[in-house]
């Protein structure tokens, strides 16, 4: 048996296709989904989902920028505020701007909240993007 993986945003639809395993970016840790999986909803964190549409296929990795994801009767919804396909990504734009939202949260001063918490968001949807591109692992 095989889920229904659909990947939502508000400008289109990133995946909308069978897959056996889902692995999600939950707020609580990373979440595997297999068929058969009990009723579920959650939030999502920025990070990156991983799908794989058949057992012998290799992993499709999508870079999340938060949402929600239901499970229910082997139907998977997430619904996220953006999201790209690793495919479609260059890794070289991922990998230089993962490395200058490094260096900007580096260089926060300490008694910046407000800053500190822009600064470690765009660095969470940089290295989103560079994992899902296949940079970091």
């Amino acid at each position: 048996m095989t889920l229904t993986v659909r990947v939502i945003s508000p400008d289109k639809t990133i995946w909308d296709a069978p897959a056996d395993e889902v692995i999600l970016p939950s707020t609580t840790g990373q979440l595997g989904i297999l068929s058969g999986h009990a009723p579920l909803l959650t939030a999502l964190d920025t990070g990156v989902m991983r799908v794989r549409a058949a057992k012998n296929q290799p992993w499709q990795a999508i870079a999340l920028l938060g949402g929600f994801a239901e499970v229910e009767e082997d139907e998977v919804t997430i619904l996220v505020n953006g999201a790209e396909r690793g495919d479609k990504i260059n890794l070289e734009e991922a990998r230089a701007a993962y490395n200058q939202a490094e260096t900007r949260l580096n260089q926060v001063p300490a008694g910046d909240r407000q800053a500190q918490i822009q600064a470690t968001q765009a660095f969470k949807r940089a290295r989103a993007r560079f994992q899902a591109a296949g940079g970091l692992i």
